[in-house]
């Protein structure tokens, strides 16, 4: 066997970064480097994708299915694995049905994982009950934009960043999380793009920027008003664009005429004149882009944040050009992708409706069965349905609510209710933790597919390694459960034909084919007869929905405030050298000595005020838990916020977060919520959250 290197794509956030993979004659991976001609990260890669050899390393993974034997796992065979699963799934669709069953699959996942896991949800389970982490991380820019375009996802090219005159980041921190798209942020401030943060948090862009505006947490929406009401007052919105391919203005510029920046002065924390200053420059610019992020729809207002954003940009003829839009940064490598192919309980692949009834008989069609007819749950509403006693099972792939969803507790409780849960994962989670069956998963380099990254660009993940032990692919081991409950539905011959067959059923991919896919490094949907090479600016000259809608939103403050009990707000970050869980950053020698394992970052006037240092054993409380973690004081947030990651298991965040949800999408509010902090005794280390449960 000789050496080789396989050219694919980085496995972690939306970016969409090409990479190589460099395999040793023992078919060992031995490192990565950036591939110099990509058309997104151009020769660039972050720390993260740097790191990517040790985020898959054989050490620590499953390696084979194991069965739960009260309080320890014991390894079987995947005949012994599958067959016991799939009695189970009999007798609870037997006893309950199949909205008592449902599927999580994952943004980490390739498209045709999570093609095949929604169809083994519709064709073989027959329920709607299948979800991903889009929940709680863009499902309100799904719903936001498809109200006002037609369309959910980011109208623009990365490429952009380098054509347009303003760039405003608002609730997103690039540097962080998208990190090459941060440093091309940089590099076009340097050649003349002026830039307009919009957060709380005093961010690395936020230090450069021209204008930082440092509004209070969940006032996104008073801002914008204000910004409107400013425009229209002096006519600077763009009134033939408006009248050519808008509805609804006279409804929002009634709306907004008393919302002046001097009335939200209190509820944002801006200043009057840094708003007028803002909205001039917006309103004013030839070509102007938002970028924006969590810190827009983790909120119980977030479907209407993402609206008030895309009034925003229509009003002032920002959309369907070079340089301008409204482009939400996608936090996992394939969350754009899981949507796409349909992994919410609310729509098929190509965001085709799962409750209207042409839909449904194009799927019978198609797959030559009954699909599910009936409306679907959440994964927190799965959540809440296991504590009922009304959901009894779940199959679950790439995924960690656990350390990821809000209140954790709620979601251990909820979980351990379960009559079978089945994790597949390349290590042990802490949700693996509680499965009943654990199954050995593919990592990206060691299986064939497609991402689908945060332009909407589908590009090929080609296979470098060999699976250790006997892990697969997830659709392969859910096609072998399928055929064990007696359907043939997911019976492909490899990762090419799931992509044919989910092409020929998505209206936005239907031109795509996979060789000219590979060839062009990626084609951007919507594909189709139209647009044969794909479409890289969306809403050039239409809509889908014919004229875009104005609608007006109003103001909702954060479900929970603070006071005298709770008297800090806290909010959720990301760390530039960690991802998601820390499933596979953590496991980085490089990556895990940046940071300590949990911290909390708070001003130096709050520090000093509760008689806290630096790097100081804390605790932190709030109305549903508490953790203990070290303090990072910090002037980047200000007086009164505090902020944390949820990278680290020890120290999750969401042990403390609000489970409060936007009414349209089932959001929760994990940007916001109310805190005591207060110093541990000298010399007690802090305790991580295992440690905390076991105490009395």
């Amino acid at each position: 066997m000789s050496s080789s290197r396989v050219q694919t794509i980085c496995p972690f956030c939306g970016v969409g970064c090409g990479i190589t993979l460099k395999v040793d004659e023992r078919g060992r991976l031995t490192g990565v480097e950036p591939v110099p001609g990509h058309p997104i990260s151009h020769g660039k890669l972050c720390e993260k994708g740097w790191s990517t050899a040790y985020a898959i390393r054989p050490d620590n993974r499953i390696t084979q299915p194991l069965k739960r034997c009260r309080d320890r796992f014991e390894p079987v065979s995947w005949d012994e694995a599958l067959d016991d699963i799939s009695q189970s799934i009999r007798e609870i669709l037997d006893e309950s049905g199949p909205a008592a069953i449902g599927v999580i699959s994952s943004a980490r996942a390739t498209n045709e994982d999570n093609y095949a896991a929604q169809k083994f949800a519709r064709a073989v389970l027959k329920t709607n009950n299948v979800d991903h982490c889009a929940r709680i991380c863009h499902s309100p820019t799904v719903a936001g934009l498809k109200q006002t375009l037609g369309s959910g996802a980011m109208t623009n090219s990365a490429k952009d960043i380098f054509a347009t005159d303003l760039i405003v980041v608002i609730g997103a921190d690039p540097t962080e999380n998208h990190s090459v798209l941060g440093g091309q942020i940089f590099a076009a401030q340097q050649h003349g793009a002026k830039l307009i943060v919009i957060d709380p948090r005093q961010t690395r862009l936020a230090k450069v920027a021209d204008i930082h505006l440092q509004l209070k947490p969940g006032s996104n929406i008073a801002l914008i008003n204000a910004m409107l009401q400013v425009i229209f007052e002096e006519n600077w919105h763009n009134a033939d664009f408006i009248a050519e391919r808008c509805d609804g203005f006279d409804e929002l510029a009634r709306q907004v005429e008393t919302i002046t920046p001097e009335s939200v002065e209190s509820i944002t924390g801006v200043d009057a004149a840094q708003i007028r200053a803002v909205a001039k420059i917006y309103a004013q610019a030839e070509k102007a882009m938002i970028l924006y992020g969590m810190g827009i729809t983790q909120f119980v207002s977030g479907t209407q944040n993402v609206i008030a954003l895309s009034d925003l940009a229509l009003v002032c003829g920002q959309i369907g050009r070079p340089g301008t839009g409204i482009n939400p940064l996608r936090g996992q490598n394939n969350v754009q992708g899981a949507c796409d192919m349909g992994c919410l309980p609310n729509v098929y692949p190509g965001y085709q409706g799962a409750d209207n009834d042409a839909v449904q008989q194009k799927f019978n069609q198609a797959w030559q069965g009954e699909v599910a007819n009936q409306p679907g749950l959440t994964s927190l509403g799965m959540s809440k349905a296991a504590l009922a006693g009304e959901f009894r099972g779940l199959i679950l792939f790439g995924e960690d609510p656990v350390v990821t969803d809000p209140d954790q507790n709620h979601v251990r409780d909820a979980y351990k209710q379960l009559d079978l849960l089945v994790v597949a994962e390349l290590t042990m989670t802490e949700t693996a933790k509680l499965a009943d069956y654990v199954l050995p998963a593919a990592s990206f380099a060691e299986k064939e597919g497609t991402f689908t990254n945060c332009e909407r660009r589908v590009q090929h993940i080609a296979q470098a390694l060999q699976p250790p032990g006997s892990a697969m692919g997830d659709w392969q081991w859910l096609n072998a459960l399928a055929q064990r409950l007696g359907s043939d539905q997911l019976n492909w011959p490899n990762s090419q034909a799931v992509f044919d067959e989910m092409a020929a059923l998505n209206p936005a991919y239907l031109g795509m084919r996979y060789d000219k896919m590979i060839q062009a490094q990626g084609l951007q949907w919507p594909c189709n007869d139209d647009a044969p090479n794909g479409t890289d600016i969306l809403h050039r000259d239409s809509f889908p929905i014919g004229k875009a809608r104005l609608i007006p939103v109003h103001y909702t403050a954060i479900d929970e405030s603070v006071d005298a009990d709770y008297p800090l707000l806290l909010t959720t970050n990301r760390l530039h050298f960690h991802y998601g869980c820390g499933s596979m950053t953590r496991k980085s020698p490089l990556l895990e000595r940046e940071t300590p394992p949990g911290l909390l970052f708070i001003h130096p006037d709050d520090a000093r005020q509760l008689k806290i240092t630096r790097y100081a054993p804390i605790g932190v409380r709030s109305r549903r838990g508490y953790i203990e973690t070290r303090a990072m004081i910090t002037p980047d947030v200000p007086p009164g916020l505090v902020s944390m990651p949820y990278h680290f298991k020890e120290a999750p965040s969401n042990q403390l977060t609000n489970t409060a949800q936007d009414p349209i999408t089932k959001m929760p509010e994990l940007k916001a919520c109310a805190v005591t902090v207060f110093p541990l005794p000298a010399g007690q280390a802090p305790k991580d959250v295992a440690q905390l449960r076991e105490e009395p």
